[in-house]
């Protein structure tokens, strides 16, 4: 029996000190309503790291992209483009509107939406009458999709492209920030995110009047008047002033944990590279991810063990990993929706894993991870 030691988890959040500063300022000042003056500066630095442009703090990254596509106008009989191998809140928000999925796949470059597929996709939807109100391309695993091709493509057919980046937030996309490409673009700052505010996410875009409709929306839709009136329906999502407060204090961290997730990445890379049918996810030449997940792929023909072998193997040590996400057109809830593809999504499922990757890592615990790894390897 291994004795267990202290549980590795996959990307544990990590706290810099300057979070309770500023949440003792919040508690001292009394500002502990949903909102206050720590929402306003955290969407102020935000929407600076950005380059411009004006972002609005919300409860979960699920509910901005929800925002995004009611004031888009999406609605029932809709459809939208949406990359397929992905979390389930990058689709749920589109069947919130009453609008149906189109799943794209992946291409084998970054992981992320395939330019080629969204087109052919495009033209058959236009073929049968349906063309799509906007299109959702998702940055995966802390790195863009090929927003220029993608762009384009959008730009050609006339159709508003939202930029999913709520695991990129920190990449960079030749040479800009991830998460700018878009009409309007979504971030979380979920518990395992590179940073996080326990929970929040954010609306972001350069066309302001979009992000002023998120604010009043994000607020019950309140009129402006003296009393509670309402002319439209709105949603309690706006996030609070204590956890902005949080998110100031890991805004300040941020390119200290975009540093220590790619070196984590580099670490695993130079230790297990060299296995055999042993990759890792790609970097095309105009990405630098933040590598927010270390994930690999395992061919198990040539490392004699699969993906799961390894997985059981970690979690005997007490250490958390996990697959791939399975794409939206294999899930049951998505698959009576059209999918475009599909080959590339599903082997990465069925072949790739998530390495722990948390900020706050020893050297350590590195190690304890590639030595259970390695355990794997040498019993084949």
């Amino acid at each position: 029996m291994i004795p267990l030691k202290k549980r590795i988890y996959l990307s544990p959040p990590h706290m810099s000190g300057r979070e309770f500063e500023l949440l003792k300022e919040a508690f001292d000042s009394n500002w502990i309503a949903p909102l206050g003056p720590h929402v306003d500066a955290f969407e102020k630095e935000f929407a600076e790291y950005l380059g411009g442009g004006q972002a609005s703090a919300v409860s979960s990254g699920t509910a901005a992209l929800h925002l995004v596509l009611h004031i888009l106008g999406i609605g029932p009989g809709d459809s939208v483009i949406c990359s397929s191998f992905t979390f389930c809140a990058s689709v749920n928000p589109v069947l919130y509107q009453g609008a149906s999925p189109v799943l794209v796949d992946s291409d084998e470059k970054s992981w992320n939406m395939d330019p080629n597929l969204l087109e052919k996709a495009l033209n058959d939807l236009d073929a049968s009458g349906k063309r799509p109100k906007a299109v959702i391309a998702v940055d995966l695993y802390g790195q863009s999709a090929d927003m220029d091709a993608i762009s384009e493509i959008c730009a050609k057919w006339e159709i508003t492209l939202v930029e999913d980046a709520a695991e990129a937030l920190g990449a960079e996309y030749r040479g800009k920030k991830a998460g700018t490409s878009g009409f309007a673009s979504v971030f979380s700052f979920n518990g395992n995110k590179i940073i996080t505010t326990s929970c929040g996410g954010m609306v972001y875009s350069k066309d302001n009047s979009m992000v002023e409709k998120s604010r009043f929306l994000a607020q019950q839709a309140r009129d402006p008047a003296p009393y509670y009136e309402h002319s439209e329906i709105g949603y309690n999502y706006r996030l609070s002033n204590l956890l902005a407060a949080v998110g100031r204090g890991q805004m300040q961290v941020l390119s200290d944990r975009v540093k220590r997730k790619r070196e984590v990445f580099e670490y695993y890379q130079k230790r297990l590279g060299s296995l055999p049918g042993i990759s890792f996810m790609p970097e095309p030449e105009w990405s630098r991810a933040s590598r927010w997940l270390t994930c690999i792929v395992v061919d198990p023909k040539k490392f004699s063990a699969t993906r799961e072998d390894i997985r059981m193997e970690l979690e005997k040590h007490n250490i958390e990993s996990r697959p791939l996400w399975k794409p939206m057109h294999q899930q049951p809830i998505f698959k009576k929706y059209w999918h475009v593809g599909g080959n590339v999504s599903e082997a990465l499922f069925r072949d790739g894993l998530c390495l722990p990757s948390g900020t706050a890592m020893t050297e350590e615990d590195l190690d304890l991870v590639c030595s259970a790894f390695e355990t794997v390897y040498r019993r084949r």
